[in-house]
């Protein structure tokens, strides 16, 4: 609109008052309608209407009738107060702003604009926990096209309990739409989140493209690029990590990040994440790592309705996954067996018990699985794997043991061998502890 058009506004200040009223008052000889217009940057007309009122009542009526009054668009007071209370209760406290207008939307009835809430909880000396930081120009990096292409993967160690216990929230995030694609949370970062992280993408929309990630020693050797020129020379490679071998095989392209900028989208997820999931879970009464991870397959889709946007194009680049996964997400390492059928891995015996294997030495994949337990594959086929205690030599003859009425602690107590246990039997505690400390370690 442009200024001749403008309408007077329905509050001035006194000093507008008299120019007005001067200016109405000239209108008699010393200024013509269309001048008065042009001074006053408002319509021909609204001048007639103000220079009408001005005779009949005077200067008074260019104050504005509710001036002086409350608006009825206004809070109430009362409300005002019940917004800044319920800030400063147990479940709020510490919200950002905007997460604390939804919540009150969602849980309490209060539908106010987001401005509104802000205003009033300004107004009751109360400062936003996220502070505006001051900003670092820097070039941005185009999304990808289309979903899937590339998918940015990390681990935040956080308090996300409210207390001062820290635990790890593993995810992903979508670059092309920014859309959270998967998480787990264990106590530390450990290969056992990465994978289902990636299970879970897999599991639900196909196998992505590219994976990418920073430098930790989940991804890469800590000898990568340490190789001197004459074991190069010689022949010599560093091996891919248990989680390298698993993107191998399943097609994907591990990509490393060497900055924590370059992997900048993932980063702004846990700046988002810290600030609501901590609240989110306050609210439920989430205080353990089972419950989170319950309720983050559940907050995912409510997340991505938020935040996520539209690519570029429209296709997606995920494939059908054909594998089994859990022979994919898993740990494995070469083996040999002997003629009695025993190999030695993790610094215990262990014994197949298939039929028609080789009568001689052979080689097998041990296959430690979070989901199977312990298996081995030769040439592609599954054998069962059984913990084995190597006989003692003959000795001085001994009271003879009482066999216990019930499964032991241990994995050798549990090996009868006319009742075989398979190895990933939730009451053999032993070899249960096993598969956690593999997959669930911390990593320096």
């Amino acid at each position: 609109m442009s200024p001749m058009k403008k309408e007077v506004t329905l509050q001035m200040t006194q000093a507008q008052i008299n120019r007005y009223h001067t200016i109405m008052n000239s209108l008699d000889g010393k200024l013509t309608v269309a001048e008065a217009a042009t001074a006053l940057g408002i319509s021909e007309r609204q001048v007639k209407r103000l220079r009408k009122g001005v005779r009949e009542e005077g200067a008074a009526f260019l104050v504005h009738k509710n001036r002086g009054r409350p608006s009825p668009q206004a809070v109430p007071d009362e409300e005002k107060r019940k917004i800044q209370e319920l800030y400063r209760g147990e479940l709020y406290t510490g919200a950002n702003f905007l997460h604390f207008s939804e919540l009150l939307s969602e849980r309490e009835g209060i539908g106010y604009s987001y401005t509104t809430i802000r205003n009033a909880l300004v107004e009751g000396g109360i400062e936003s926990p996220k502070k505006r930081r001051r900003f670092k120009p820097h070039r941005r990096r185009k999304r990808k096209a289309q979903e899937g292409v590339l998918i940015q993967i990390d681990a935040s160690p956080h308090e996300w309990f409210g207390d001062r216990a820290k635990f790890a929230l593993h995810g992903g995030i979508d670059d092309a739409t920014g859309k959270f694609v998967g998480a787990y949370m264990t106590k530390y970062e450990c290969l056992h989140g990465y994978y289902e992280v990636m299970r879970q993408i897999i599991e639900r929309d196909g196998i992505p493209a590219s994976a990418y990630s920073d430098r930790h020693a989940i991804f890469v050797s800590p000898k990568d690029g340490k190789l001197t020129v004459q074991e190069q020379l010689d022949g010599k490679v560093i091996n891919d990590t248990q989680f390298g071998r698993a993107m191998k095989e399943l097609g994907v392209t591990l990509i490393l990040a060497r900055s924590a900028q370059a992997k900048g989208r993932v980063e702004r997820l846990w700046e988002t994440l810290q600030s609501r999931l901590v609240i989110e879970f306050r609210i439920r009464g989430i205080n353990t790592v089972e419950a989170a991870n319950a309720f983050l397959l559940e907050y995912i889709p409510k997340f991505n309705e938020q935040f996520a946007v539209k690519p570029e194009l429209t296709e997606k680049t995920y494939r059908a996954n054909t594998l089994d996964l859990d022979l994919v997400l898993c740990v494995k390492e070469s083996r040999v067996v002997d003629k009695g059928g025993v190999f030695s891995f993790n610094n215990k015996l262990w014994k197949v018990r298939n039929d028609g294997l080789p009568s001689g030495k052979f080689s097998v994949e041990v296959v430690v699985s979070a989901t199977r337990g312990i298996i081995a594959l030769y040439k592609g086929k599954e054998l069962d794997v059984l913990p084995y205690i190597k006989p003692k030599k003959a000795s001085a003859p001994k009271a003879e043991r009482k066999q216990p009425s019930t499964l032991g602690h241990h994995a050798h107590d549990n090996w009868l061998p006319s009742q075989p246990r398979y190895s990933f039997d939730l009451s053999n505690s032993e070899i249960r502890k096993m598969v956690e400390d593999i997959f669930l370690s911390k990593y320096a």
